[in-house]
């Protein structure tokens, strides 16, 4: 049960990126200072469609083997760019 809510907020906080980007950029700008607002677009997809993968329970493991993925590449890029 808690993995369904975790993952209907993880897909709603995804679609939140395309209604209100503003709420979002100011984080987006910090890992992905070059095309920040393509970069927000994208993001937004992969959290919809791994909250989406997350919350139903047939899928679940493929949606927590994205959030490990996505989890991995925001961080290296959050890295990356504090050091340039």
């Amino acid at each position: 049960m808690l993995a369904t809510i975790g993952g209907v907020g993880l897909a709603a906080t995804g679609l939140a990126h395309f209604v209100a980007p503003d709420a979002f950029r100011g984080i987006t700008e910090q890992a992905f200072p070059k095309n920040t607002d393509r970069f927000l677009m994208i993001n937004g997809a992969f959290e919809t469609v791994v909250g989406t993968l997350i919350a139903v329970p047939k899928t679940r493991k493929a949606g927590l083997i994205g959030l490990g993925l996505y989890g991995a590449h925001l961080t290296s890029n959050l890295a990356l760019a504090r050091l340039r």
